[in-house]
This record gives C-alpha cells, structure tokens and sequence, in this order.
C-alpha cells in the first residue's frame, strides 16, 4: 500500500468515526456555559472571538467587564462601533493592585453581577460574556454560590462564557466546557511591554 493510499485509509476511518459521533450528538435546547481560565495569555481574547462569530449568524451578544476599568482597548474601540449590535458594560475599576480598596472592588462586582444576571435572564441574549469574572470571585468580591445561581437562572436561549485566571472547581464542574491556557512563554518575561492591537 503506498503512502497515499495509507493516509486516504486512514482519514476515511477518522471521517467514518467523526461523522459516528456527529449523528449521536443531540441540540441541547439551552444555552452553555464556557470557561476560559489559566496563567496563560487568550482568555478574553477567546471569548471576543466567540462574540465575532455569534454576531456573524445575526445573534444578541452582551459584555459585563469586571475588572478592566475604563482603561482603552482594542476591543472596546472596535465594539463600539458597532454598539448597536453589542451591549458592553465596562464596570471594574481596574487592576486589584491599582485599585487596593476591597469595599470599593466589592460594591463593583457585585453592581457588575447584578447587571449580568438581569441581562442573562432576561432572554433578550443569545451569549452574555462575564470578563474576568473568575478574579472578581478569587479575591471573594463575589461567591461561587452566587454566581453559580445566576447561571442557574439564565434564560434558555443564553449561553455564557466566564473568563479569567484561577476558576473555581465548583464552576467548572457545572460549566460545559472548560479551557485552560497554558502560558509556556511569555514577552513580558522579557522585559517586553505590553504592545497596543496585541495584547490591549
């Protein structure tokens, strides 16, 4: 059997299994819940992604950013111009570091949740992006019990995606799908500062 025919033999059974798999999968008839958690870089800039390709099949997006604060992205500049089309909602006040006030990083995560939860339920969303909402819950501006109540009270249609570093056990273990990012090398590390389109 020589090398081309060996490989077409072979893809033929990846296909034969791929499509096996594909006919057994069911609709679910809910929307899922995606997390995006790890050291590594791409977490947020997944989930943006995600967002292109909802508002690519003419879906309802919402953004609830937790920590970010108002300062400028690429992102943000570039949702903006199609606001009409995403309902973005900046309401961090920044880096934990910068801020050091817990009272006040508290009463934001939970205005930010409390927003998010309305825009979940609401059934007005097809995907509702919680950015960075892992680190609201790893410093306890937020508990995983409550979060894990408002994803319980989403609308049906509405399929969220949480992001940031150190997500809790108990919300991966009720999310679908679970990604982490493994930082293997990093130009910060370097000594390289953070570069305007790729990194903000």
């Amino acid at each position: 059997m020589t090398d081309d025919t060996d490989h077409k033999v072979k893809m033929q059974q990846v296909q034969k299994e791929h499509r096996r798999k594909t006919s057994q999968a069911q609709d679910p008839d809910r929307g899922l819940v995606f997390v995006h958690t790890g050291k590594g870089k791409g977490k947020s800039s997944s989930a943006f992604g995600v967002i292109i390709r909802a508002l690519g099949w003419g879906q309802k997006v919402a953004v609830v950013q937790f920590i970010k604060g108002k300062w400028v992205t690429g992102e943000r500049r570039f949702f903006k111009t199609i606001e009409d089309q995403v309902s973005w909602h900046t309401m961090g006040d920044g880096f934990t570091w910068d801020t050091q006030d817990r009272n006040r990083d508290t009463e934001a995560a939970q205005a930010a949740f409390a927003k998010a939860c309305a825009m979940m339920s609401g059934g007005e969303f097809d995907l509702v992006v919680l950015d960075e909402i892992n680190i609201a819950m790893r410093y306890e501006y937020l508990s995983v019990d409550q979060v894990l109540e408002g994803l319980r009270g989403r609308a049906a249609r509405t399929n969220v995606i949480l992001t940031g570093r150190d997500a809790k056990p108990a919300l991966c273990d009720y999310a679908d799908l679970v990604t982490e990012m493994t930082e293997v090398k990093h130009p910060f590390q370097a000594g390289i500062k953070a570069q305007k389109g790729l990194d903000f």
